[in-house]
């Protein structure tokens, strides 16, 4: 029963725009969920296909974004405008307008804390890092980290990277296995021998 209420709220919301607190609050959207609902109400220039957001990404002017497909979203910041403007014109007088687009490329992924300033363009294959502060264009295929931004290695050097750290892990085959980035049928499993891993049988501090 709690899932056919699930899905009747899900198709009534996206199909309307409406009840999106009451969504949010008790049936706690999927990344893919919420995304496909911000690619149809969020207001955006225009969003592709597989777009998996986070509900504590905050996007201040989503008519200035344009995302393409397979674009992931943690809790980051995309701003489109300044608002030293409007003490410009109440200190000096003068009447401006300081904004910019976002234009995130295919297959890109936004990091936890990352800031993306006005005037961007998120190249394709792309990675911006937690807490990054992006002020500068992201060539494609890279990597960007740090305060602001700079090059930190190429997509293809990282995905050799944590290639190379799962070998060690006792649970990848069970990674490799699962349905998606994340299966709750075995995810439970994955939390126990990784707690085990790397903390042992204690639970001591």
């Amino acid at each position: 029963m709690k899932g056919w209420i699930r899905s009747a709220v899900t198709r009534y919301v996206h199909a309307t725009g409406r009840g999106t607190s009451f969504y949010k609050r008790f049936f706690n959207p999927t990344g893919l969920e919420w995304g496909a609902y911000l690619a149809r109400w969020g207001g955006f220039h225009s969003v592709g296909s597989n777009f998996f957001v986070n509900q504590g990404c905050n996007i201040t002017d989503p008519s200035l974004v344009r995302i393409g497909n397979s674009v992931g979203l943690s809790d980051c910041t995309l701003i489109g405008h300044d608002g030293v403007v409007l003490l410009i014109e109440h200190r000096f007088g003068k009447h401006l307008d300081s904004v910019g687009f976002i234009d995130i490329k295919d297959n890109c992924f936004i990091g936890h804390g990352a800031i993306v300033m006005p005037r961007v363009t998120i190249g394709p294959e792309s990675i911006v890092a937690a807490g990054a502060v992006v002020t500068k264009d992201v060539p494609p295929g890279t990597v960007y980290g740090g305060n602001p931004a700079t090059f930190i290695c190429t997509t293809e050097a990282l995905i050799q990277r944590v290639e190379a750290r799962c070998e060690a892990y006792p649970w990848i085959d069970i990674v490799k296995q699962r349905k998606g980035a994340y299966d709750p049928e075995v995810e439970p499993m994955l939390r126990a021998q990784r707690r085990q891993y790397f903390f042992g049988d204690s639970n001591n501090g």
